[in-house]
């Protein structure tokens, strides 16, 4: 799908780029960016962009990506987001819309072809006079999210501002009910990952919302910048992350929630979070098809509630979701069951994770969640192979981080938890899963480590 970059005849209602200027819309070395010097930086990066249909959003410093991200959209643009920066993903991306360009703030030694270096972004001079807040058309298509490739090829998925503004609208919802009108984040993933962009990109644009220009990953980073922003504080993290966290004993400075997505959320890692840090986790239910339109407590939780206007229909193969940001109903592969007169739901698994062999069934969430549990075992996925056996079954495998165990040792244990068809064959020790930037590990990745 190509956007071409031209002004057209729209009937949909103009939606403000971002709210009110006199407030810090970014923490950046430990100084707060008025969203008034924002919205200068924006228009005259705008004015310096290339005539295109889109651009590849690779900026690593969250402030450099709003400005571009923005700059791009009021170009009449698209913003690309592909599921990494590998150099790859991003060829791939480029090559399905042609005439884009890539944009960034780094020198990279090997940048992408047409790639248009930011290298001054801070040195934009100061705007004369009060700047008015520009608009875009709600039906303008101003980010087009990759999937991360989890579960085969990543494919885009298109999201004009009115989806966003809807979709942000239920996050704002339940982080004012749960933390504080006003608040800060610090977030420890990508932008570019559609959850990286609801939490640290749309919050602050649309709401009364701060966040810090940085992407911590190291746990001494993530504690110099929770203390570089005021309270009160959100922590936007993954499970992978916050359990590194809570090993790690590093001490952080007041919080007053956590947010974690991207994958599920054991309730022990939940509970061991809380009480750490003093705060309550919530996690949040969504994917790039969707956005956002779930939360719940983890630690106290098992069923997920529902943002207001969202339904959910449990279909054959899955769960049909109609929500505000959505012009048509979406299927994802969830297995829910629906409680409380459809307002909350437990998820069951997915249906592309449903295994039967033999007459038996299990998931791969489930059996990846045992294979975790065995003591000795830091990390660990279960997934299928895709080729089946001389009766067309296909097996399972599974791949392991267990530095004083071997692999018969941790079959012996799986044993106790799981019937023996579902035994995973092979199962191999590694040092490291290839997880990206989220915590997920895409399907390729494990197959090539296999």
């Amino acid at each position: 799908m190509v956007f071409e970059n031209v002004q057209l005849e729209r009937t949909a209602i103009e939606l403000p780029l971002l709210t009110a200027t006199d407030r810090p819309l970014v923490w950046r070395h430990s100084e707060p960016v008025t969203a008034a010097r924002f919205l200068a930086h924006v228009l005259a990066i705008a004015e310096q962009l290339p005539v295109g249909p889109a651009a590849v959003n690779l900026c690593e410093d969250r402030y450099a990506f709003l400005v571009a991200f923005c700059a791009i959209a009021l170009r009449g643009q698209t913003n690309l987001l592909p599921s990494s920066r590998a150099p790859q993903a991003v060829a791939e991306v480029m090559a399905a819309h042609p005439g884009s360009y890539a944009l960034g703030e780094l020198a990279l030694d090997a940048p992408p072809s047409h790639y248009r270096h930011l290298p001054n972004l801070m040195d934009v001079p100061e705007a004369q006079g009060e700047l008015a807040i520009p608009s875009l058309p709600g039906d303008q298509v101003v980010a087009i999210g990759y999937t991360s490739g989890s579960t085969g090829t990543p494919k885009g998925n298109p999201k004009t501002w009115g989806s966003f503004n809807a979709s942000n609208a239920g996050n704002l919802r339940m982080l004012h009910d749960s933390v504080a009108k006003q608040f800060h984040v610090v977030a420890t993933v990508p932008p570019q990952h559609m959850y990286g962009m609801e939490m640290s990109v749309l919050l602050p644009l649309l709401g009364h919302i701060a966040v810090h220009a940085g992407r911590p990953l190291l746990p001494a980073d993530v504690a110099a910048a929770l203390a570089e922003v005021p309270a009160p504080r959100v922590l936007v993290t993954t499970p992978v992350h916050l359990r590194a966290l809570i090993e790690s004993g590093v001490a952080l400075p007041p919080i007053d929630a956590m947010v974690s997505a991207t994958a599920p959320m054991p309730v022990e890692l939940a509970q061991a979070a809380e009480a750490r840090f003093g705060a309550p986790l919530l996690e949040v239910f969504g994917s790039t098809e969707t956005c956002v339109f779930a939360s719940r407590r983890s630690a106290n939780d098992e069923p997920w509630q529902l943002y207001d206007d969202v339904q959910l229909h449990p279909q054959p193969d899955g769960t049909q979701v109609r929500a505000p940001q959505l012009d048509e109903p979406m299927t994802l592969a969830d297995i829910v069951t629906l409680h409380d007169g459809g307002r909350r739901f437990r998820l069951c698994g997915r249906h592309s994770d449903l295994l039967e062999i033999a007459g038996k069934r299990a998931s791969l969430g489930d059996l990846t969640r045992r294979l975790q549990a065995i003591p000795g075992v830091q990390d660990g996925v279960v997934f299928q192979l895709e080729n089946g056996d001389a009766l067309g079954v296909h097996r399972i495998a599974a791949l392991a981080v267990a530095p004083d165990m071997d692999e018969q040792t941790i079959l012996d244990a799986f044993r106790q938890s799981v019937d023996p068809v579902f035994l995973p064959r092979p199962l191999k020790l590694v040092a490291g899963l290839p997880r990206n930037e989220t915590g997920k590990l895409p399907r390729a990745a494990l197959l090539a480590l296999l």
